[in-house]
């Protein structure tokens, strides 16, 4: 190995090395502060998204809630008398007529 302290240039070598480590740690510094802001970043994101989810899970609940009592009562409604059979095929008719002219009038405003 060489000997850095021998000959007259030593300090000058020395001064040049201290130079050299205070560059590279200042350039390790602005890594690590940058990779931990991006690390607070993602930490941020992620408990955002986690929340929206969270978010998300109870509208699905409430909503399935809502679809499983509608389906309950439809059904309720199909097994009971003949009275409630027509009533079920006129509104059933009525909304086919109903989606049927809608569809009509938004086709013919589009052209």
């Amino acid at each position: 190995m060489a000997d850095w302290n021998r000959g007259h240039g030593s300090g000058a070598v020395d001064e040049m090395l201290d130079v050299e480590n205070k560059l590279l740690a200042d350039n390790l510094a602005t890594k690590v502060s940058r990779l931990k802001s991006l690390a607070f970043e993602i930490d941020k994101e992620a408990e955002d998204q986690n929340s929206y989810l969270d978010g998300m899970d109870s509208n699905f609940l409430s909503t399935t809630g809502l679809l499983t009592g509608s389906v309950k009562r439809f059904s309720t409604m199909v097994r009971s008398g003949r009275d409630n059979r027509k009533i079920l095929c006129y509104v059933s008719i009525g909304l086919v007529l109903v989606f049927f002219i809608l569809y009509y009038l938004v086709s013919r405003t589009q052209t």
